[in-house]
């Protein structure tokens, strides 16, 4: 085994540089050329065919079968004039992956020859074979209809010579089996009352959307290394390694100098990004040796989600050609900074404005503030949904280990705006002055001209952050789907907003000013969320008492933070709002229960095979070594000599003994435990017996393993060590 090691190491250390120097000088001469964009569009299609789709995708208007037909042909044949010889629906299935099958364009002729055909029908709906993803028990298994469905707010795009089209997928009974189509849904229910709440006002706005700019956080490690770490294959993160003597002490990889093999792969994983029209923009060292991370602009939630699920496998299929595995697992490796996924998010009008943008008059300060108020308000009544889904094994051991906020959902909105809520939640309704005023401008709120973007300090340490003019969710792990807690956040803001609606109206028809009533309304909202606001310190000891003087959760693990999913007012939440039925939201619960067990009975039957198969006998050989070694000095040297100069090896020897009796007996009772909570039906209690008397062990047997790992012959150790993981370029 160590003999794999070393030449995994040799490998590594002696791999050419992969030069990637055929790219266009300039990115906008390639960009998007791989996506059935608007230009493209309106060049391969009718201009009936092109508003067509642009109704669809904005206003969610019905395609005739008539246009589909039209659409169906100019996609085809802008793909075939791209060299693309097949077609799938592409979707993302509750695996939090993506999915597709492939068909040839061709159809045989009598003739014997062949022609290529794509209509309509294949264009708007699919019927792959849905009996092996996940269900939660919508469907039994050998109920394998489902069908996915064009997704007309997602641009098609090739990949591989294959013409991809973003699709819903659901059951054949009509349940959602996917995140798209909770999404899509969700952030329908957030146009349709942002958009009224926006006619308070000015009439004139028809649509609000969420947006998203995402940062993906990531980790490369030579290929070669990588197979060489069976627990990284088979998990995604190191289950044993002693920290490196010199890893991120020194803060000197943080926004370093980018090696020059790290910088080959970046220039042609942009290269492939940009053709597919995902605007990665952003590039740079992270906190970890050999850590990085890439940001886009900000686009359009769901084709935001799209770019980023895409995004993904381009760095894995890119850093293959590199000689690089990526790593996407929220903690790869123990003792250094861990990977998230910052989801910033803001909302945009019709009329091209940032509703979180603070204005230069009080009528877009109060509608900036009005916004504000509604999602403090939403943050603080549903901060366990919140929770929920940024919930996974993966994130466990990420959150609140001083490289990612903690699990308590807080908001940060910095010193400025802080001022200025205290003031409002001072101020009632008798200071405000109608007399001589133009309404939408007559209330004496706080003035906040001088409010400029960005202008609070970026607070790392937050789960939830104003940044300017956007919030920046800060708990969503590296492996996870955006589309997760996008779904929660356009939800829970479309949910609050309807209540805000009812709550004004209620005033209005009580016989007070709409202006008079959207401040009161506002103002009990400051107040009423004012503990979840928190500008210090979330990494504090602190502020975990605190926030629990506050009344907020702490939930340190996924199979309790799940748990808030079946609460009656969760379930509401999804079903009033027309987003998940409660059949689908106790699927997706089972199916997120099912996944942690999966995901914590792997790691625990990886590690037991390491340490027994690969670890303790190596640290036995060696141990026989060194009693061969006493053995000979005690026939060379007389006693005294012998006595002096054996105690160091005797020492040894017992030490090494007494490490693999640990291991031994860990395991054992770690092996017993996970027999006995597999006997649980319930997959609740199941989950949770594996979180309390499973994974407890994980620590001690990787203790003393790395306790031995320290001992043992660097030649015989069969693992590779922390410092050739995180250095080798």
């Amino acid at each position: 085994m160590s003999n794999i090691r070393f030449k995994a190491l040799e490998m590594a250390i002696s791999r050419p540089r992969r030069l990637f120097n055929d790219i266009p000088p300039k990115v906008s001469d390639y960009y998007g050329e791989l996506t059935f964009s608007k230009q493209i569009m309106r060049e391969y299609m009718s201009h009936e065919a092109y508003n067509s789709v642009i109704k669809a995708a904005e206003k969610g208007v019905r395609i005739d079968r008539s246009i589909a037909d039209q659409v169906a042909s100019a996609m085809k044949s802008w793909a075939l004039s791209k060299g693309a010889t097949h077609f799938t629906h592409w979707f993302h299935p509750l695996t939090g992956s993506t999915a597709e099958k492939h068909d040839s364009f061709i159809q045989p002729t009598a003739d014997g020859k062949a022609i290529e055909t794509f209509h309509a029908s294949e264009l708007i709906q699919q019927e792959p074979d849905a009996s092996s993803f996940p269900s939660g028990g919508i469907r039994n298994t050998f109920e394998a209809r489902g069908y996915t469905a064009w997704d007309p707010t997602s641009p098609a795009f090739i990949m591989d010579k294959t013409l991809c089209i973003p699709t819903i997928f659901v059951s054949y009974t009509g349940e959602a089996l996917d995140y798209k189509t909770p999404l899509l849904k969700a952030s329908l229910a957030l146009d349709r009352e942002a958009t009224e709440v926006c006619r308070y006002f000015d009439k004139n706005v028809n649509r609000v959307f969420a947006t998203l700019g995402w940062e993906q956080e990531y980790f490369l490690v030579d290929s070669a290394l990588f197979n060489a770490r069976p627990d990284l294959v088979l998990t995604g993160r190191t289950l044993f390694g002693h920290s490196s003597a010199k890893d991120q002490q020194l803060s000197d990889h943080y926004f370093g100098i980018i090696p020059e093999r790290v910088i080959d792969f970046m220039r042609e994983f942009e290269y492939e990004a940009h053709r597919l029209g995902i605007p990665v923009r952003t590039r740079h060292n992270e906190v970890a040796p050999n850590q990085f991370e890439c940001a886009p602009v900000y686009e359009e939630v769901n084709v935001a989600v799209d770019h980023n699920q895409l995004l993904m496998h381009l760095l894995e299929k890119v850093g293959k050609r590199h000689g690089y595995t990526v790593l996407l697992h929220e903690k790869p490796y123990a003792g250094v900074n861990g990977s998230g996924k910052h989801n910033n998010w803001s909302l945009s009008n019709d009329a091209g404005e940032n509703l979180l943008t603070p204005g230069k008059t009080p009528k877009s300060n109060f509608r900036f503030l009005v916004f504000l108020a509604n999602i403090l308000k939403a943050v603080d009544a549903h901060a366990d949904i919140l929770r929920a889904y940024v919930a996974s094994s993966g994130n466990d051991l990420r959150l609140g280990a001083h490289e990612a906020p903690p699990a308590i959902i807080s908001a940060f909105i910095g010193k400025q705006l802080t001022e200025t809520l205290d003031l409002i939640e001072k101020t009632d309704k008798k200071s405000v002055s109608k007399a001589g005023e133009n309404s939408g401008n007559h209330i004496k709120i706080p003035k906040i001209p001088e409010i400029l973007l960005d202008n609070t300090d970026r607070n790392r340490t937050s789960p939830f952050a104003f940044t300017g003019n956007k919030f920046e969710f800060r708990a969503v792990g590296s492996s996870s789907s955006c589309a997760k807690p996008m779904i929660a956040l356009n939800l829970i803001m479309a949910d609050q907003l309807k209540k805000f609606r009812i709550d004004v109206d209620t005033l209005v028809a009580g016989g007070m000013s709409k202006d008079d009533a959207m401040y009161s309304i506002i103002r009990s909202y400051i107040i009423d969320s004012k503990r979840i606001r928190f500008e210090g310190n979330s990494y504090g000891e602190e502020w975990i008492k605190e926030a629990a003087t506050r009344g907020l959760s702490n939930i340190l693990d996924t199979p309790h933070a799940l748990r808030s999913l079946l609460k009656p007012e969760a379930i509401r939440l999804f079903v009033e709002n027309q987003v998940l039925t409660e059949r689908e939201v106790r699927a997706r619960y089972e199916i997120k229960l099912e996944n942690y067990i999966r995901k914590i009975q792997i790691e625990s039957r990886v590690m037991g095979d390491l340490a027994i198969n690969h670890i303790i006998p190596i640290s036995i050989r060696y141990q026989n070594l060194l009693v061969d070694n006493v053995k000979g000095l005690k026939e060379v040297l007389d006693t005294k000599t012998y006595v002096a100069l054996s105690k160091n090896q005797i020492d040894t020897i017992k030490a090494i003994s007494e490490h693999i009796a640990v291991i031994r007996d860990q395991i054992q009772k770690m092996v017993e435990a996970r027999k006995a909570a597999n006997k649980i039906e319930d997959p609740e209690a199941l989950a949770i017996a594996y979180q309390a008397k499973v994974l407890p062990f994980f620590g001690e047997i990787r203790y003393h393993a790395d306790k031995l790992e320290l001992m043992v012959d660097n030649e015989l150790w069969p693992l590779s060590k922390y410092r050739e993981l995180l250095f080798i370029r």
